[in-house]
C-alpha cells in the first residue's frame, strides 16, 4: 500500500466513524462503535499494520496522522457518550416523575412495649393523686435493700427474696423499697412518692422472670391511717381496672409494714364467678401493702407515733397480665413482634 493510499484510507475512516458516532444516540451503540473502529481488532488497528509497507521516511508522518485520527475519534465518542447519558437521565426523569397528588406510602409505626404502657398508666394515676416519682440505683447496698427495711441478715424473710449478690454487702435490688428509705433519709415529712423501676430475683417460670418491674408507693405524715391507704388503693383499682371492679384486703405479713395486707380484685377473666385463672375463688391478688413498720422509721431517724405512713408495692408484669389476659410472663421479654404489635 502506497503512502498516499494509506493516508486517504485513514482520512476516510475518520469521516466514516465520525458520521456513525454523530448518528448514534445510545450508550451501548457508541460502545459498539468504539470497539469497531478503535478496538484491538478494530479498523484503525488493521490500517496501522499497513505502516510496515510504506517507505521508512513516510512512517512518522503517517503514524502522527493515525494518532490524530484516533484522538479525534476518542474525543467524539466521549462527547457523544456524555450526550447519550444526559438523554437517558432526562428520559428516566420524565418516566419516573412523582405524582405529588397521590397518597404517600404509609410508614410502619413504632409502639411502646406493653410493660411501658402499663407502667406509664400506673404512674399517671398516682401522680394525679399528688405522688412524686422517685428513683434510685439498681445496684444497691444490702443495708438499703434489707436491713433498713427491718430484714436483718438472719431474718427468715430473706428467703422470700432470691437475690443476685455481687458481694456480701452489694446486690441487685430485689424491690424498689430501697428508694423509699433513701427518700426518707434525705428529706423530712410530708412525703408522698412512688418508685417505679426494674428489680431482680433469681426466679424464672411462666409467672416469674429474673428481671421484672415494680411500682412502690410511700406516704408519711402526721395522722396517716389505714383508711388513707385503703382509699388510695381503691381509687387506683377503680381507675385502672374499671369503676365496677371489686376489691378486698386480706391480712398478710411483710417485715417492713405492720399491719400488712394483700389486695385482691374480682377476677377480670371470669367476672368473679370462678375460673382456672383465679383458682375458682373469683379473686386475683394484685399487690401488697401496709402501715410503715416502726423499725423502718427508727432506721431513718423518724419519730414514730407523731409520724405514721403507709406503703404499697405491685408487680407491673402481673398487672399487665391481668389487664390483657396473658398467662405467660415470658411473652413480654421474648421480643416476638407478633405478640408485641397487638398492643
Amino acid at each position: 500500500m502506497s503512502p498516499h493510499e494509506l493516508e486517504e484510507r485513514l482520512l476516510a475512516l475518520e469521516r466514516e466513524a465520525a458520521e456513525a458516532i454523530q448518528g448514534e444516540e445510545e450508550v451501548s451503540g457508541l460502545e459498539a462503535l468504539r470497539v469497531k473502529y478503535l478496538g484491538r481488532k478494530g479498523l484503525l488497528t488493521q490500517l496501522l499494520r499497513s505502516l510496515k509497507e510504506v517507505p521508512q521516511q513516510e512512517r512518522p508522518r503517517l503514524g502522527q496522522l493515525a494518532n490524530s485520527v484516533k484522538a479525534s475519534l476518542e474525543k467524539r465518542l466521549e462527547e457523544a457518550k456524555e450526550r447519550a447519558l444526559l438523554r437517558e437521565r432526562e428520559r428516566a426523569l420524565r418516566s419516573e416523575t412523582v405524582d405529588v397528588t397521590l397518597p404517600g406510602a404509609p410508614l410502619p409505626r413504632g409502639r411502646f412495649h406493653p410493660i411501658s404502657q402499663v407502667m406509664d398508666e400506673i404512674v399517671e394515676i398516682f401522680t394525679s393523686m399528688g405522688f412524686q416519682v422517685a428513683e434510685g440505683p439498681e445496684v444497691e447496698w444490702d443495708y438499703y435493700n434489707f436491713e433498713a427495711l427491718n430484714i436483718p441478715k438472719d431474718h427468715p424473710a430473706r428467703d422470700m427474696h432470691d437475690t443476685f449478690y455481687f458481694s456480701s454487702e452489694m446486690l441487685l435490688r430485689t424491690h424498689t423499697s430501697p428508694v423509699q428509705v433513701r427518700v426518707m433519709q434525705r428529706q423530712r415529712p410530708p412525703i408522698q412518692v412512688i418508685s417505679p423501676g426494674v428489680v431482680y430475683r433469681r426466679d424464672s417460670d411462666i409467672s416469674h422472670t429474673p428481671m421484672f418491674h415494680q411500682v412502690e408507693g410511700l406516704l408519711v405524715d402526721e395522722g396517716v391511717s389505714f383508711s388513707h391507704l385503703k382509699g388510695t388503693l381503691g381509687f387506683f383499682v377503680k381507675e385502672f381496672f374499671g369503676r365496677g371492679t371489686e376489691m378486698r384486703f386480706r391480712p398478710s405479713f411483710f417485715p417492713f409494714t405492720e399491719p400488712s395486707a394483700e389486695v385482691d380484685i374480682g377476677c377480670v377473666i371470669c367476672g368473679g364467678r370462678g375460673c382456672s385463672v383465679c383458682g375458682g375463688t373469683g379473686w386475683l391478688e394484685i399487690l401488697g401493702c401496709g402501715m410503715v413498720h416502726p423499725e423502718v422509721f427508727r432506721a431513718v431517724g423518724y419519730e414514730f407515733g407523731r409520724l405514721t405512713g403507709f406503703a404499697f408495692g405491685m408487680g407491673v408484669e402481673r398487672i399487665a397480665m391481668l389487664r390483657y389476659g396473658i398467662n405467660d410472663i415470658r411473652l413480654f421479654f421474648q421480643n416476638d413482634l407478633r405478640f408485641l404489635e397487638q398492643f
